[in-house]
């Protein structure tokens, strides 16, 4: 039953976190580069306040659920529930290392003067981490298709 539990949240889970991922890389993030840099500052603060309470929570819960079912799951989820898991902290270490920073140094910016524009940098680590959550998707979907 536990195995159950967690593979239902290791796959609804890392669903969401692609979504969410596919839907900014395909639709916020395009409409965020057409916007002057004063709306684009407004928009991104706005923005952030929802999905920066919400991922990292979800992803790592995902995360450890994952690595959980390396002990409850049988063959091939015992080693492909972790290796999602492997692909979230990089999806994690991706939004530390690369997303976060550039989020941070936009709340000090004023809506006017000299900048360099951070987006096509913000964008870049997006795809890679984007990319990083299709692949846990992809595992814990094989992972659970063939649970026995």
């Amino acid at each position: 039953m536990l195995e159950e539990v967690l593979s239902g949240v290791v796959l609804a889970g890392t669903g969401t976190v692609t979504g969410v991922f596919v839907a900014v890389a395909v639709s916020v993030g395009p409409a965020m580069s057409a916007m002057g840099r004063a709306e684009y500052l407004r928009a991104h603060a706005l923005l952030g306040r929802g999905y920066h309470p919400l991922m990292p929570v979800l992803v790592n819960i995902v995360t450890l659920s994952g690595f959980a079912l390396a002990f409850l799951a049988g063959a091939p989820g015992n080693v492909l529930f972790p290796l999602a898991s492997v692909l979230l902290i990089g999806v994690q270490a991706v939004s530390h290392l690369g997303n976060v920073p550039i989020n941070r140094s936009l709340s000090g910016l004023a809506a006017a003067g000299s900048w360099v524009d951070p987006r096509p940098q913000w964008r870049a680590w997006h795809r890679l981490r984007t990319v990083l959550a299709a692949l846990a998707l992809a595992a814990v979907t094989v992972a659970v298709l063939t649970a026995r």
